[in-house]
């Protein structure tokens, strides 16, 4: 028996140690993906919606855990079923505007301006419209204001504010000049709201001279929506189907 070329098995060990060498290597390379700025933003993006997510979360635990204390506290007598119900009512009434309200806020008194000696005066430039009241409501509005009245008349989410003449309407009936707007919010940025340069009610005083009069008051009444909400289309969902 011939002995084995010695050539030949050198060459099968070294094939058989690349093999293993390549294996091993391929066991221990990690795959990187390249990062980039969109992966990164993608990555915030994510991170942000899983946050916002786990906020909504809480608050619902929140809400059903005081649910359930209050029907704990009715099972055990401390909390009468009537008593909750009346405070839901009362609550109800507040947000709706059925109750008066108080608190801090601004006056806001307007009126036209009757001066007509002003060059190129135009009678229609001279005086409030629906359009100004409703820009000063808006402002005060996006500035917070938690119930606002016009002459007395609340502003609700149907009230309804138009031009008759020489006369505004709000919630069916006629109010004329001065208009006076009572708000109640954080006193300082309601008045910034209607009274910073570059608001539309220090362009109605400066620009366009009208009487536009805002003060910060302690204490002001708002008070309750006296007119009545009907719906003819909208219904709760579910009713009806």
């Amino acid at each position: 028996m011939k002995n084995s070329n010695p050539k030949i098995i050198l060459t099968l060990f070294s094939i058989l140690i690349g093999v293993l060498i390549a294996t091993q290597m391929r066991m221990k390379v990690e795959s990187i993906a390249p990062v980039t700025l969109k992966s990164i933003q993608d990555i915030k993006v994510e991170i942000n919606s899983t946050n916002n997510e786990i906020i909504e979360l809480e608050k619902l635990i929140k809400q059903r855990e005081d649910e359930l204390a209050i029907i704990e506290n009715i099972s055990m007598g401390d909390q009468n079923i009537v008593d909750i119900l009346k405070e839901d009512i009362k609550l109800n009434k507040v947000i709706s505007g059925r109750s008066p309200l108080e608190g801090p806020g601004i006056r806001i008194t307007m009126f036209d301006n009757m001066n007509s000696e002003i060059v190129g005066f135009d009678i229609e430039d001279a005086l409030i419209h629906d359009v100004d009241i409703l820009n000063i409501i808006n402002d005060l509005k996006i500035a917070g204001a938690e119930a606002i009245s016009i002459n007395n008349q609340r502003v609700v989410s149907t009230s309804e504010i138009k031009c008759g003449g020489p006369v505004i309407r709000i919630n069916g009936r006629s109010i004329g000049t001065p208009f006076v707007i009572k708000a109640i919010g954080d006193p300082k940025v309601l008045m910034a709201s209607v009274n910073a340069p570059g608001t539309y009610g220090d362009t109605l005083k400066s620009v366009y001279l009208m009487g536009f009069e805002p003060e910060i008051q302690d204490k002001v009444t708002i008070p309750a929506y006296s007119g009545s909400y009907s719906y003819t289309y909208a219904k709760p969902v579910g009713e009806g189907d």
